[in-house]
Formats: structure tokens, C-alpha cells, sequence
């Protein structure tokens, strides 16, 4: 099968997407990608073809490339867009550039566009050997996927399957033009190592050493996939409502995970932690199993990169953003406002007809007491123990007052209306993905 022959059979399932855009570096790769694409978008109804270059200003040579890109586009009769980014340095200048990189690729996607990029089988097997020596799991070694979701539109990556030397032999065929980035003879970044030192010398002992790591990867995505199956239906057994549908926070009851293998429970936990942070390596899974065998009376927490997951009420809370902040300060309540909103803490508006104000909203301090119908005068800790409230709202939970007295605290009932009124305080917290 022609090299353009087996491109088209593997964009066939995105033939109705409405765009596809090439990421275009003007390097031997992306060129031969846009060179088949568009010679084929003249032959046959494909959706529109258009190129995108991200100029990263890393360094000199680089500065050139947008008007080589143009001048190849110009040819081919592909229409270009340039995106310059600033890349914020850090831990890695590679891995910043990427993630600036994927940032202008991700902002330039209409919803439902295909957004290609040329990696092959070499670049395949060279991120899994990297991975690897990092020491990753299954997810990381099954290295880069065929297609996965990118902000409104889709990556798709069609040459996975096709080795660089293929690549080169029909752009010398076609005697195309590209650049030659300076930075990839540079020996000193990880992946450049592997790529210039140790890669040739596996090859020269196993020539097929590329295609034998990248079906390893394949096969540890086959893995992964199984694996996520099992994360599904053990998370879909655990799928239990809390007795407080008005916190809209991410939790699951800690029983019927508790019931599992460890592997398996940790297996669960990195389906269902991955949506809101990135996942912890090896050595920092001890803090979950602190969090599972804490005593029944603690509130234990395990600190991640983007919040924490909190045990309390039986149950794991997912907790971010302002969750991850102290709470606001006391603030004023004039009569006349049916709804306050209270800074990084949600909003407060009362069930039924609002009584006159004005009131004050205080937290927590501690010693707090409340005057109760038939019960006498009791402490608001005692009665938020009754309730069961997690703990880790306690501190959040809104007070009314007016002239320095306790009256209503919100959500709970019994405790939720001032005396003498028929109306119930009602608190909305903030979500845990708000700013």
C-alpha cells in the first residue's frame, strides 16, 4: 500500500469532520503530511486543508521558518495560520514549549476539527523507551494514542504506523524542501540522547527495534483500555448519592472501594482522580492508603497537585479551587438583598418569604451556641456532630446573626430558620472547578 493510500484509510472515520489542520513545523515530518494531504484534497471531496505554525522565538534559526512555511503553503495552495507564543520557562524549556504549543493548537479548533501532527513510528518507540526509563505505568507506556480529544476538536496523529525513513525516502522522491531544526543534535535533553545515541546503537543490533517498541505500546494501550473497563464498573458500583445533594462535589463512598484489591482500588481512584488533576507517581500513593486506614473518627486528607481528596461522612471528597481557600470573612446582610453572595463561598437566599433584616454571616470560631425551640440553648458543635455534616464544610458553613446573637445556620434542618419565621436559609457552595 502507497503511502497516501494508507494516510486516507486512516482518516477515513473523519472524513465529514468539518476542517482538518495540519500542525506544521516545516520539518520533514509535518512537510510530507501537508505534501500527501494536499495532493489529495484536489482529487476527492475532503474537508477544507489548511496548515498551522507555532513560532515558539527559542532561538535564532527559528526565525526563518514562518516564511519558509509560508513559501511551501504558498505552493501547495494550503492556506496558513502563524501563532507566536511566549513559553514560560520551567523544570523543562522542551516540555514549556510544548504545552505553549499545544495551547495555540488547542485555541485554533473549532468544535468537531481535525487537528493532524506527523509523529511516527520512530517518535513512538523513542516516547516509550523515555517513559519507560522514567518508570511509568501502563497509561504512560502506552505512549502516544492514534487520536485523542484536544479542546473542541480532535488530535489525530495518521503516521503512528509509518517509520521516519519511509517518510524521507518519499520526500526525497518528491524532492521537497524543509527545515533542519539545530536544536534536535543536541545531545544533551533527554529525549534527544535516546534518539542520537542509544536508538542507533539498539538498531544496529535489532534493526526492527522501532517497530517492536511501538507494538509493545499498542499492545500496553490494549492494557489500558481493559484497564479502564475495570476502573468503569468498579467506580459504577460505588456510584452511591451523599445525604448532602446540596454540596456539588466530586465524592464516592469509601465501602465498596474499601472492598477491592489494593491495585484495583488504586486503579479506580486514577480513572476517576484523572479528570481533576494530574496523578501521583509510585511513591506518593502511600498517602492513600493513610486516608483509607485512618480511624473512623479522624478527617484525613491527601494533598494532590490540583486539590485534595478529604475522607468524611464515610465517603471521598473531591475538593479545589476556592474549597482550597480559607473562608470569607464576616460580611453584612441588608435587609433589603434577598441573595447575598459571599466572597470565594458560594451565595446565600432564603426559602420562602425573606424576614427583615439586616443580618450579619460569621463562620466557625468555636464555642458558638444556639437557642433551639423545646431544647434549650446548645452548642453548635454538639449539633453539627448530630447532623453529620463533613467536616470539612463545618468551617464553611454560613451563621446568621444580628446583634451578636446565633439564629440560623444554613442547610440544616432545624437549625436553618430564625425564630418565629417561617423561611429557611439557604446556602449554595461554590463548586470545586470555580475560580
Amino acid at each position: 500500500m502507497s503511502l497516501a493510500a494508507h494516510l486516507l484509510e486512516k482518516l477515513a472515520p473523519w472524513r465529514a469532520a468539518p476542517a482538518w489542520k495540519v500542525a506544521f513545523s516545516g520539518g520533514l515530518d509535518s512537510t510530507v503530511l501537508l505534501h500527501l494531504l494536499a495532493n489529495q484534497s484536489g482529487r476527492d471531496s475532503y474537508p477544507p486543508l489548511s496548515a498551522l505554525h507555532v513560532q515558539h522565538g527559542l532561538q535564532a534559526a527559528a526565525e526563518a521558518w514562518p516564511a519558509h512555511c509560508e513559501r511551501v503553503c504558498a505552493a501547495l495552495g494550503v492556506p496558513l495560520g502563524v501563532m507566536r507564543v511566549d513559553v514560560t520557562p520551567g523544570a523543562s524549556l522542551e516540555q514549556a514549549a510544548r504545552v505553549a504549543r499545544y495551547g495555540a493548537f488547542e485555541a485554533a479548533l473549532a468544535p468537531g476539527e481535525l487537528l493532524l501532527t506527523a509523529q511516527h513510528r520512530d517518535d513512538q518507540a523513542e516516547t516509550l523507551l523515555f517513559r519507560l526509563l522514567r518508570g511509568a505505568g501502563v497509561r504512560g507506556l502506552a505512549a502516544m494514542p492514534t487520536s485523542r480529544p484536544l479542546g473542541r476538536g480532535v488530535l489525530m496523529r495518521p503516521l503512528l504506523d509509518v517509520d521516519r525513513g519511509e517518510l524521507e525516502r518519499y520526500a526525497r522522491a518528491h524532492r521537497l524542501d524543509w527545515v533542519e531544526d539545530p536544536s534536535n543534535q543536541d545531545a544533551q535533553p533527554s529525549r534527544n540522547y535516546l534518539r542520537l545515541q542509544v536508538l542507533p546503537l539498539l538498531q544496529a543490533r535489532w534493526p526492527r527495534v522501532s517497530a517492536s517498541l511501538a507494538r509493545s505500546a499498542a499492545h500496553l494501550r490494549e492494557a489500558e483500555a481493559l484497564l479502564g473497563e475495570l476502573a468503569r464498573l468498579d467506580l459504577e458500583a460505588a456510584r452511591q448519592p451523599s445525604r448532602w445533594p446540596w454540596l456539588e462535589l466530586p465524592s464516592l463512598p469509601l465501602a465498596p472501594l474499601a472492598t477491592l484489591t489494593p491495585a484495583r482500588q488504586r486503579n479506580a481512584l486514577r480513572h476517576w482522580l484523572a479528570a481533576f488533576t494530574p496523578l501521583p507517581d509510585s511513591d506518593h500513593w502511600a498517602g492513600w492508603d493513610d486516608l483509607r486506614d485512618a480511624a473512623a473518627d479522624a478527617a484525613p486528607v491527601w494533598r494532590l497537585a490540583r486539590g485534595a481528596l478529604h475522607r468524611s461522612d464515610g465517603r471521598l471528597w473531591w475538593l479545589a479551587g476556592p474549597w482550597s481557600n480559607d473562608p470569607p470573612a464576616p460580611q453584612a446582610w441588608p435587609g433589603e438583598q434577598a441573595r447575598l453572595s459571599l466572597p470565594g463561598n458560594g451565595a446565600l437566599s432564603w426559602q420562602g418569604d425573606a424576614p427583615a433584616g439586616p443580618w450579619e454571616v460569621r463562620y466557625r470560631l468555636g464555642g458558638e451556641r444556639l437557642d433551639l425551640p423545646g431544647r434549650g440553648r446548645r452548642d453548635l458543635k454538639r449539633l453539627l456532630n448530630e447532623a453529620g455534616l463533613p467536616a470539612f464544610v463545618r468551617g464553611r458553613l454560613p451563621l446568621l446573626y444580628r446583634d451578636g446573637r446565633l439564629l440560623a445556620v444554613a442547610n440544616l434542618p432545624g437549625l436553618d430558620r430564625v425564630p418565629g419565621e417561617a423561611a429557611r436559609l439557604r446556602w449554595t457552595p461554590p463548586r470545586g472547578d470555580e475560580v
